[in-house]
């Protein structure tokens, strides 16, 4: 008979880890992590039933491919002294891959294969885990961890995680599946609040008001640019424009790009903003409105690596006599050549949403994807609606709840 603590099912054992690696409380702005679409299901062994809390703290789900395989959890996150032998590789934050184990079927717990399996993932990854049930552990399960830097996560019924073994960081070779891991955890990536706004306008004058002597917040609302100072801020970020520094928000070199491009034709940023306040509530499109910002705006948004990915896809739909693709055209095309990036980049991340849409082995059901309520808000909305207003796509984009998916078209304004 298994012990208590060898009882625990496989995702109560990576829910566990995932806490313990990616804490809820943790105010890590590069941090993000995924688990497999295996663990979306209801039901694990035969008959058990997975507690909604288990998925709920295992959601979002995405199917990654890293090394030779899809590890249960792939993340990005800086991590403790004493979960890593080295905290940091170069400037940025690691890439993580855990494999876990719990019960099987027949009481045993296979600790070695879930090893072989993390040393794997190592290809990719910059540290790889096992987790298991602390009592699963032997000391030879230790010994071949150790050789193979992998780390052994102990897990007790109570939820306690225990470090066993640590690994250290190692150096890789990126692959387009572990970059939209990356690229999530970036300051770039597509969180729920990352373009709050539709117009880029509403961005390229957050540098400018910055940069000026006045109060930022104050010289946007007086020149009409926006009045939700949050998100313009949030999104100036995510296009590049401003970082937070321990001294508080500071302009990036493209920022500062943006104000030499205004001093250059007004003078000063404070006489550029004057500008702005024409363009207040003008729905036509900001490139046709006011052609050298809006071609400004348009470098801009080009630079964000999710346009880069889009544009290029929807020529070769175009070069492949799919002129007027709609949403569900692109991402269907999208998922067979990137499939992790597409995941990440248009579904909410909602444990409903992605187990509706994806099958346990990370496939789309197409019938799900005509549902506009399964996307993601700031891509289907505001990202199209900014590569509308930057010359780029034909059409606006649509929030969630008013979106036909079918209806939808993703055509470009030029194409090569």
């Amino acid at each position: 008979m298994p012990s208590a603590a060898s009882s625990l099912s496989e995702p109560h054992v990576l829910a566990h880890a995932k806490r313990r690696l990616f804490p809820d409380e943790a105010d890590d702005e590069n941090t993000y992590a995924v688990v497999d679409t295996q663990f979306a299901s209801e039901e694990w062994l035969a008959g058990t039933t997975v507690d909604a809390s288990v998925r709920e703290t295992l959601a979002p789900f995405n199917h990654v491919r890293v090394g030779s395989g899809f590890p249960d959890l792939v993340g990005v996150r800086s991590l403790e002294s004493e979960l890593l032998a080295v905290e940091r590789l170069g400037d940025d934050p690691p890439l993580i891959a855990v494999e876990a184990k719990g019960v099987t079927e027949h009481g045993g717990v296979d600790t070695q294969w879930g090893i072989v399996q993390a040393y794997d993932r190592l290809n990719e990854a910059n540290v790889a885990y096992v987790a298991v049930p602390t009592d699963a552990v032997s000391q030879t399960d230790r010994t071949l961890a150790r050789e193979l830097n992998v780390g052994v996560l102990g897990v007790d019924v109570t939820g306690t995680v225990e470090p066993l073994e640590i690994p250290r960081v190692v150096g890789n070779r990126s692959t387009d599946e572990a970059t939209a891991i990356r690229f999530q955890a970036s300051a770039q990536g597509v969180a729920d609040k990352s373009f709050g706004l539709n117009h880029p306008k509403n961005y390229l004058g957050y540098p400018l008001a910055h940069h000026a002597d006045e109060p930022t917040e104050q010289l946007l609302k007086e020149h009409k640019v926006v009045r939700a100072f949050d998100d313009a801020r949030r999104g100036a970020a995510f296009l590049g424009l401003v970082e937070s520094k321990p001294a508080g928000i500071e302009l990036t070199p493209l920022g500062r790009e943006v104000v030499r491009f205004a001093k250059a034709r007004y003078g000063s940023v404070e006489e550029a903003l004057t500008e702005f306040e024409d363009w207040y509530h003008k729905s036509k499109c900001f490139y046709d409105l006011a052609p050298d910002w809006g071609d400004l705006a348009r470098r801009i948004v080009f630079a964000y690596p999710a346009t880069q990915l889009l544009v290029e896809e929807v020529q070769k739909m175009h070069d492949d006599g799919i002129d007027r693709p709609c949403l569900v055209d692109l991402v269907v095309y999208l998922h067979e050549l990137h499939p992790a990036f597409t995941v990440e980049l248009f579904l909410r991340g909602d444990d409903d949403v992605r187990s509706r849409v994806l099958t346990p082995d990370g496939d789309l059901r197409e019938a799900e994807l005509r549902d506009g309520e399964v996307y993601h808000s700031p891509t289907v909305f505001q990202l199209k609606a900014m590569l509308y207003h930057t010359g780029i796509l034909t059409e606006r984009g649509a929030e969630p709840t008013n979106l036909d998916p079918m209806t939808d078209i993703w055509a470009l304004r030029e194409v090569v």
